[in-house]
């Protein structure tokens, strides 16, 4: 991915040299069936982090599953295979594996967790996923380094089988448009310590603040919405006591039958305006090819603040920039800023498209090319066609021709004919 390296943390580059030895080691095992790999990033120590404990968004399985993932990189060291979800079952004593991959999900959402990569061998064949296991949330910058597919996995994650991760990507994508909208470059360096420092304060509710990827309105929000389920869940158990005391007395074993804990309860939702953001929601748009998959999804975000007609002006403008590279200009080190830069300038009216021009008129010179291809190609295919039904109707042009200039249905030349009546039949014709 093409950035600005001065938004990415030196560390997170030193992982590049031993994410590319890890995907040879996992290449080299050929004869192997296929494993996944993880990489542990962080200090070697027994103790766990303290942020991982006093997650306020974590759920106490999602810690668990983090805690066995890191015991097993600093019991192999550097690199090493990544655990089996049965295994990781097995020693978090978790019942099923499912829950493991809804674990997962979430620690990837929150960015505990990145996959770096998914190898294949020269033959194309799945040889596993190179994982990284953080010990603290990743900057957003550093997760589209890291990860390739975090946005569309974000995306993908809405629309979960379980509740809860879907309710987790949701919030992550709403802290970052929440960022966006309040004028937040959500690729800038951020200093480590203050981000631990702001941490820090949102675990012990210091007032407002932020969790690494959640703000502190979104974190408000899971936190009331966890709250109202846990309610919800202790009115449920109670209820489901007093119903096992009504079956255990059996003076009131009538009444049980018409208890109205029986009643459906059926509930409404409204639509989340944040769901307009949502990238399949948006128009279909030309992106300069530079972009990445990680990088468009962001940009989808910054293009939701402008108006919908001026978002392809936008896109535009920065392929004219980035074509300027080859003609010496100086070098966009960081597409996405560029863009944002270019959503701000919009929405303070001070936008006017320049190179864009000239790409949209390529664009509209290359469609109109194609669609005089696609036109020609169609009338090629309906004469083809045509032919083909002339010949199944038993047409012959050739027959007819020779029909005509014989005088005569079989073909043959007429025996009272002279051979100056068939030169005036060929004149005729």
């Amino acid at each position: 991915m093409a950035g600005d390296d001065s938004a990415i943390r030196p560390e997170t580059h030193a992982l590049d040299g031993l994410i590319r030895r890890t995907i040879g080691q996992v290449r080299r095992t050929a004869h192997d069936p296929g494993t996944d790999a993880m990489l542990f990033l962080g200090s070697w120590h027994q103790a766990f982090p303290a942020l991982l404990v006093q997650d306020p968004v974590l759920e106490p399985v999602d810690k668990v599953v983090w805690m066995v993932i890191c015991q097993q990189g600093q019991a192999a060291g550097v690199s090493t295979a990544f655990p089996s979800y049965s295994e990781i079952a097995r020693k978090a004593n978790i019942a099923s594996t499912s829950t493991v991959s809804r674990a997962i999900a979430v620690l990837r959402a929150t960015r505990w967790l990145s996959l770096c990569a998914r190898v294949r061998d020269a033959g194309g064949r799945f040889r596993g996923n190179v994982y990284a296991l953080h010990d603290e949330p990743l900057p957003l910058a550093d997760a589209l380094h890291l990860d390739p597919e975090y946005m569309g996995f974000l995306s993908e994650a809405r629309r979960h089988y379980h509740a809860r991760v879907c309710r987790v990507a949701e919030a992550v994508l709403q802290s970052i448009d929440e960022d966006i909208d309040a004028g937040v470059d959500v690729l800038a360096p951020v200093s480590p310590m203050e981000r631990r420092i702001e941490a820090v304060r949102a675990v012990r509710r210091e007032g407002p603040r932020r969790y690494f990827s959640f703000s502190a309105q979104v974190l408000a929000r899971l936190a009331n919405r966890r709250d109202a389920h846990a309610g919800l869940d202790q009115d449920q158990n109670s209820k489901a006591g007093e119903h096992r005391l009504r079956i255990l007395g059996p003076q009131k074993s009538k009444s049980v039958h018409g208890s109205s804990s029986n009643k459906k309860i059926t509930t409404t939702t409204t639509e989340d305006p944040q769901k307009s953001k949502d990238p399949s929601a948006l128009p279909p748009l030309t992106y300069p090819p530079r972009l990445s998959a990680n990088q468009r999804g962001v940009a989808d975000r910054y293009l939701a603040t402008v108006p919908a007609d001026q978002r392809q002006a936008l896109l535009d403008e920065l392929e004219g920039r980035l074509r300027c590279e080859k003609q010496g200009a100086q070098p966009v080190y960081d597409e996405l800023r560029y863009l944002y830069r270019l959503c701000r300038e919009l929405n303070a009216g001070q936008f006017q498209p320049n190179l864009a021009l000239k790409v949209e008129a390529e664009r509209a010179r290359n469609a109109q090319a194609a669609a005089d291809q696609a036109r020609e190609a169609q009338e090629r295919s309906s004469k083809r066609r045509q032919r083909r039904d002339r010949v199944r109707r038993g047409e012959n042009p050739f027959l007819q021709l020779r029909q005509a200039l014989d005088g005569s249905p079989g073909g043959q030349a007429d025996g009272n004919a002279g051979p100056g009546d068939r030169v005036s039949k060929k004149i005729t014709l």
